[in-house]
């Protein structure tokens, strides 16, 4: 088990060079160097030193063990790197870091105080003596601190998507698959394993080196994956206008625009036209600043005027157009020779799984069963 920790730990900084080598870093490429370079430098003390470590230094090992506290935070701060975009850290993003530092204050204080040190142990199967509550509170922290941050990076996701239905119109390569599926295995994996530790913590019941192992295991498959992947992910959102994020999809969004109704129908007549003539929805990585651009309207009034005014998000909107056109094609005989697939590309879709799921979503029919019902 030692030299597997050892190996993961070798990946972590080989993955964390190659991203530093790479020309054009954005942020997220920063946070994952340094989020990389800590997993290596933890998977490898703990392969070295795990067995001195948490019999001999019971101060330090309770250090160690804090580091836990880190690793939400920065899959958090990696995530929104990605879906919100930031040009850097903000002050109040600091915050995150407060029960680490705290934690290790509070470690630093009771090292001086021999009669509360002495009762300081995170192997209790070896310790007769019960852990003083204010340490136990600490614990508590670490416990809490992984679901609390995977539930807050499923909301970042959800705000993923919110992002993709309102300023694209495909979602291949942007929707985060990969981080998605990740972030849901690791987090009932590592909320599984806390939980064995509590168990360990307040009934004695298992070995605390089967915790720390399950914990370390853990990290060093996920530093494998992240550290693959991680590499090898591009910037989603490049926007030059910042105003085209549509963060929310409640109706009381626009409480505040300035578009008036009959500039609003102006512009939905405008947008129709330019659909009918120029069809850029043939353009399968068509985004909403794009389309503003090209059809002159400010993306935040093009924005408002597809979801107020035709009632449906930029994706939706622009991929009914692209099932309207394919249905069209597939009975016109200019396309007779065309497989389903090949009038889609046609029409705009790049991938086979989205044409089928968004086709059958807007006819309820594949598109098998719609040429066979139009050839009746």
């Amino acid at each position: 088990m030692k030299y597997f920790f050892l190996i993961a730990a070798f990946n972590a900084f080989f993955f964390s060079v190659l991203l530093f080598q790479k020309k054009l870093k954005a942020l997220h490429d920063k946070i994952l160097i340094f989020w990389l370079a800590f997993l290596g430098l933890y998977t490898g003390v703990y392969g070295l030193f795990s067995n001195e470590l948490f019999t001999r230094f019971p101060i330090l090992s309770a250090s160690f063990i804090s580091l836990l506290l880190l690793h939400g935070p920065f899959l958090y701060f990696y995530i929104s790197s990605l879906v919100d975009s930031p040009n850097k850290f903000r002050t109040k993003d600091l915050l995150h870091f407060t029960p680490f530092l705290l934690f290790n204050l509070y470690l630093i204080i009771v090292s001086f105080l021999p009669m509360v040190s002495e009762r300081i142990s995170l192997n209790h199967v070896a310790s007769e003596l019960e852990p003083p509550l204010s340490f136990q509170l600490f614990l508590i922290l670490v416990v809490l601190s992984g679901p609390v941050y995977f539930l807050l990076s499923i909301r970042l996701f959800k705000s993923l998507d919110i992002h993709i239905f309102n300023n694209f119109s495909r979602a291949e390569d942007i929707n985060l698959d990969w981080l998605r599926k990740l972030v849901y295995i690791f987090g009932s994996v590592w909320t599984l394993l806390m939980v064995v530790a509590s168990i360990h913590h307040v009934f004695h019941l298992f070995s605390w080196i089967f915790c720390t192992d399950g914990i370390s295991l853990s990290l060093s498959i996920f530093i494998i994956l992240i550290g693959y992947y991680g590499l090898k992910q591009k910037e989603l959102f490049s926007f030059p206008e910042k105003e085209s994020f549509i963060l929310e999809q409640k109706p009381e969004k626009y409480s505040g625009s300035r578009l008036k109704e009959s500039e609003a129908r102006l512009y939905l007549e405008k947008l129709n036209s330019f659909i009918g003539k120029e069809k850029p929805y043939l353009n399968p990585d068509l985004n909403l600043p794009q389309l503003a651009k090209e059809v002159d309207i400010p993306s935040h009034y093009l924005s408002q005027v597809i979801n107020e005014n035709i009632g449906l998000n930029f994706f939706d909107f622009i991929n009914r157009q692209r099932v309207e056109d394919v249905k069209s094609k597939i009975t016109d005989p200019q396309y007779n020779n065309f497989s389903i697939l090949g009038i889609a590309f046609e029409s705009g879709f790049n991938s086979k799984s989205a044409f089928n799921r968004v086709f059958k979503n807007i006819t309820r029919l594949t598109p098998s069963e719609y040429k066979k019902s139009r050839s009746v």
